[in-house]
């Protein structure tokens, strides 16, 4: 095995023990932390709440890119689903969460190449995009899903009717308060760890920008 095939595995090992813990927090956001009630906005009777597991799918993507971090997010939230219960629910949570971590590292990796040196204007600003562009997508796209789901794969008109009532807007001020929170969690975080997690090289190197790159 050549030098650099064991520097590729080393890296692979070390970003799935990295997508362990993160989808441990992914549980822990969830699962243990406890829902932050917004007046007006907070309705236990509709399962709706502000939790910050979305912060950890995120933030997951932020550090890791794809496909570790979408995968983290989506095992850690899904089995949060199984073990308290909610089962039925574990596929559709997979997807959507790793269709935000997904996004969320698309654009901060590929797009605004964070794994580089840039400025902190600069990190600030496309950690905020990232986020935003995750879990804004996933306000649509989450109640889209479960109208697919509940129309066509276990069909249930009522269900299949709340979904669309989220999609037209009953309830998607919740959903735009859930992203924001969530965002704010994972920008304030990933600011916070960003540089110690590379100084101490446990993410790596940043690799430096080449002129005409």
């Amino acid at each position: 095995m050549s030098t650099s095939e064991k520097s590729r595995g080393r890296e692979a090992l070390k970003k799935t023990a990295y997508a362990g813990v993160m989808a441990a927090l992914c549980y822990v956001g969830y699962a243990v932390i406890p829902p932050i009630p917004i007046p007006g906005l907070f309705d236990i009777t509709t399962g709706t709440k502000i939790h910050v597991g979305n912060a950890f799918v995120v933030l997951g993507s932020l550090f890791l890119g794809n496909p570790y971090g979408g995968l983290a997010g989506a095992i850690g939230l899904s089995l949060a689903d199984i073990l308290l219960g909610y089962s039925a629910s574990a596929p559709r949570t997979f997807i959507t969460k790793l269709v935000i971590g997904l996004i969320v590292a698309l654009v901060a990796h590929k797009i605004a190449t964070l794994s580089r040196s840039h400025k902190h204007t600069y990190i600030v600003k496309w950690a905020i995009i990232s986020s935003v562009a995750g879990l804004g997508f996933n306000c649509i796209f989450e109640p889209f899903l479960k109208y697919i789901w509940f129309t066509l794969i276990t069909p249930n008109a009522d269900k299949a009717q709340s979904a669309i009532k989220a999609l037209v807007g009953v309830t998607i001020a919740t959903s735009f308060v859930n992203a924001i929170i969530n965002t704010i969690v994972a920008v304030v975080i990933y600011l916070a760890l960003r540089p110690v997690l590379y100084k101490t090289g446990l993410l790596g190197e940043l690799k430096v920008k080449k002129f005409g790159e």
